[in-house]
């Protein structure tokens, strides 16, 4: 019965969460792994490992693609070898949750029953799930400098903005509290629109890429900072 049960729980990793267009993914079923060849998820859509969350470089960390599920893991994480149907049963590198399933072998650092962190949520995920999601820029302290990223308010944690480097990232690498915060809008400056957020003298800016989705972004903070966590009537969950 163990074994069952830790076999249902592993294959819920690779139930497959309703994606964005902009994500531009699309997962196997679980009795499809290893039978039909997953699409891969682009090298541009992330920053980190999709299974243990470390930051790719070109030295010491670099991109490997799991052939049974197609996510961008490191080589630590696609150190294993398992038989894909669909290539004639030749043994093809995997990640470690992909040779757990099409084995039933068990590795010492499976990670599968770890509990995720409030920044351990996969970008997919929540994107799927969503008020609303983007990508955005965010302006430095002194206004000089910005960081593109993916910014996302979950429908089942709508207080909280986070943000990712990249749209198919397992990590957030940060995130904010949006209850309570002041919205404001700015004048447009070199054709960029921008908007703050602001509470006790922390204040974050935004570039949006355009007016209608700064529109949308300030109306969906602004609610979310008065405490309002359903979603609008007549507005999109995501973009």
């Amino acid at each position: 019965q163990e074994a069952i049960d830790r076999k249902e729980k592993r294959s819920e990793t690779f139930k497959t969460a309703v994606h964005g267009v902009e994500t531009g993914t699309h997962g196997l079923k679980t009795e499809e792994l290893g039978r039909r060849a997953p699409q891969w998820v682009r090298d541009n859509l992330v920053t980190m490992c999709m299974r243990c969350k470390e930051p790719f470089n070109a030295i010491t960390r670099r991109r490997h693609h799991c052939r049974a599920c197609g996510y961008v893991v490191c080589a630590r994480c696609s150190d294993y070898k398992a038989e894909l149907q669909y290539d004639g049963n030749r043994l093809n590198r995997v990640c470690q949750e992909c040779y757990i399933f099409l084995t039933d072998h068990v590795v010492l650092e499976d990670r599968a029953g770890k509990h995720k962190g409030i920044l351990e949520k996969g970008a997919a995920e929540l994107s799927g799930k969503s008020l609303l999601c983007s990508s955005l820029q965010l302006l430095d302290k002194n206004g000089k400098g910005s960081t593109r990223g993916w910014f996302v308010i979950p429908q089942d944690d709508p207080l909280v903005l986070y943000i990712y480097a990249a749209p198919q990232d397992v990590r957030a690498h940060t995130s904010i509290p949006l209850l309570g915060y002041q919205v404001r809008d700015l004048p447009q400056g070199d054709s960029r629109h921008l908007f703050q957020v602001a509470q006790s003298g922390q204040v974050y800016t935004f570039v949006a890429d355009s007016a209608e989705l700064k529109r949308r972004w300030m109306r969906a903070m602004a609610r979310c900072a008065a405490g309002i966590t359903h979603p609008e009537e007549g507005e999109d969950a995501d973009s």
